[in-house]
């Protein structure tokens, strides 16, 4: 009787550690979960400091951060022009009400611009104001491609009908020289378009996609606009993100997130984008080692192999030699002109 009460005891206890060792396993491969956030009194909330980009010195610093840049306008170095002239001036009202209802011509943005008679500047037509010369432009090319010879017949209809309704007389571009400059424009915008990006890969523990989320914001990322999405904001408001961070987006619309195993996040840096006197990939190489640190993961590229310091002072060389060339081109990195044209 002992015996057999002794063997039903071990059995039990046989059992019971193996409950305890699979429910062991299951907690170590539960994906990440974020920390709960404590209540804070009101001099916590004073005392506590906000994500911010990492620190790099960075030529010219200001105390304060400038103003938001205006939209830049139409130029001959990426748009196909066509001046307009005018009997007389007209009113930015008479100019707005007779522009086309679609400000694109197939893949490409179509504008007009007016010379302003009081502050003798060229500019997008306002109300209130009057215009003495007016041109139209329509970009000769970007991420879509090259202007081709459809778009190109379109923007010539598109300013005339809008000529006939201000009373303007347009002097429209050769069609076959611009259409070759575009071409000649998309080469050159092709070869030399880098978007950088590095991955963080998880070397044991996956993450849940709030862990990620938490774990980014304390490095300085804020929500995107799409799901599974994170930005690194510049220096000024409206411009371009120094960095993004990406993650599975149907991980981060699934109805239990918490249940979601993520093993990979991706850092990415749109080149042409930023100005290179923002350090775009110091602060992308800095970030992805810090969040590697923290997570438990390991820098890759976007074939997964790991990346040495050697070949992250490569890329950074190579990433210099490019933003000369786009200097040399007037078209530098993070300026007006480039955002449009890689865009």
């Amino acid at each position: 009787m002992s015996l057999q009460l002794g063997l039903l005891l071990l059995g039990i206890l046989v059992l019971l550690a193996m409950a305890g060792y699979y429910a062991w396993l299951a907690r170590k491969s539960r994906p990440r979960q974020a920390q709960p956030s404590e209540p804070r009194t009101m001099e916590q909330e004073e005392d506590r400091i906000e994500p911010h980009l990492i620190d790099f010195p960075l030529a010219g610093d200001a105390l304060a951060s400038p103003p938001p840049e205006k939209k830049p306008g139409l130029d001959a170095l990426i748009d196909a022009l066509a001046p307009i002239a005018l009997e007389a001036p007209v009113s930015g009202e008479a100019i707005l009400a007779a522009l086309p209802s679609t400000r694109r011509v197939g893949s490409k943005p179509f504008a007009v611009e007016g010379f302003n008679t009081a502050t003798q500047r060229w500019e997008p037509p306002t109300a209130g104001q009057s215009y003495s010369q007016l041109q139209a432009g329509v970009q000769l090319a970007n991420r879509s491609g090259a202007l081709n010879d459809i778009e190109f017949s379109e923007f010539v209809m598109k300013t005339q009908e809008f000529c006939d309704a201000i009373n303007g007389t347009p002097d429209l571009p050769v069609m076959r020289s611009e259409v070759n400059r575009a071409r000649e424009l998309d080469q050159f915008a092709s070869g030399h378009d880098a978007q950088l990006v590095l991955m963080v890969q998880a070397r044991r523990v996956a993450w849940s996609p709030s862990y990620i989320q938490q774990t980014a914001a304390a490095h300085g990322f804020v929500m995107g606009s799409l799901a599974g999405r994170l930005v690194m904001s510049a220096a000024a408001a409206g411009l371009p993100p120094l960095v993004s961070l990406s993650f599975d987006a149907q991980a981060a619309l699934a109805d239990d997130p918490t249940q979601s195993a993520l093993r990979q996040i991706t850092l990415g840096l749109d080149v042409a984008q930023v100005d290179r006197n923002e350090k775009p990939f110091e602060h992308l190489r800095a970030v992805a080692e810090a969040l590697a640190q923290e997570m438990d993961g390991v820098v890759t590229d976007d074939q997964g192999a790991a990346l040495s310091p050697e070949a992250m002072t490569v890329i950074a060389a190579e990433l210099e030699q490019l933003y000369d060339i786009l200097a040399q081109r007037e078209l530098a990195a993070g300026s007006p002109l480039a955002r449009r044209l890689f865009s």
